[in-house]
């Protein structure tokens, strides 16, 4: 009798574990990145505590195309010397993942801090903003118009990154009606809302690596 109320207890307790194990599984899962454009992001800088803009473009892209005065760098991927053709234009590729991002983040930020992820039209960003959410960072924020705002068309951005169809087909139409500048950014994002930035680089905020002198 006592080996079967036992038994019973252990199987109750067994049940109640798998259910909090679940739940808990259920909870991490539905912790997603927010997305805000640029505009909100701007606010958030000037109102709420503790909020930080990460721009995760490639030091060239800081540098030469301009950023946030105020923009943290840490690059999601780094520039590449590889030349290649993509789709139809050619280009020098980004695609070396930066195996350190989380590690240097975690090294200035802390993970109950508002992070507001920036790239160039909201790609490279939205890829970042999750890996931070699987790091344990509570609150991210992917700003999916970017710094300089998606390809033409820009009415729907989160539409036209999910059906890659429409969007060539808007630009096919586009390039066939000779649309002047239709192929340039800066239709959306944080140039277009007339956000400041600079292409001044203060030290406080460049990747924290470049500040350390190569050993010899």
């Amino acid at each position: 009798m006592k080996n079967k109320k036992a038994l019973l207890i252990c199987f109750v307790a067994l049940i109640i574990g798998i259910y909090f194990l679940l739940s808990s599984s259920s909870l991490a899962q539905e912790i997603k990145p927010k997305t805000i454009l640029s505009i909100e992001a701007y606010d958030m800088l000037n109102t709420v505590p503790d909020t930080y803009l990460i721009d995760v473009r490639t030091r060239a892209e800081y540098q030469f195309v301009g950023h946030p005065g105020n923009a943290y760098l840490f690059p999601y991927c780094f520039m590449t010397t590889e030349f290649g053709k993509n789709e139809e234009i050619y280009v020098y590729r980004y695609n070396v993942k930066n195996k350190a991002f989380i590690q240097e983040i975690l090294k200035l930020f802390k993970k109950t801090d508002n992070l507001l992820i920036i790239c160039r039209d909201g790609t490279r960003s939205s890829l970042a903003a999750v890996e931070l959410v699987q790091a344990g960072f509570k609150n991210i924020y992917n700003v999916e118009d970017g710094f300089e705002g998606p390809e033409f068309p820009s009415f729907n951005i989160s539409l036209m990154m999910q059906d890659t169809d429409r969007h060539k087909y808007y630009r096919q139409l586009a390039k066939r009606n000779k649309i002047q500048g239709f192929d340039q950014r800066r239709r959306y994002g944080w140039q277009w809302w007339g956000l400041p930035w600079t292409y001044q680089i203060d030290p406080k905020y460049i990747y924290p690596p470049d500040l350390t002198p190569p050993k010899k």
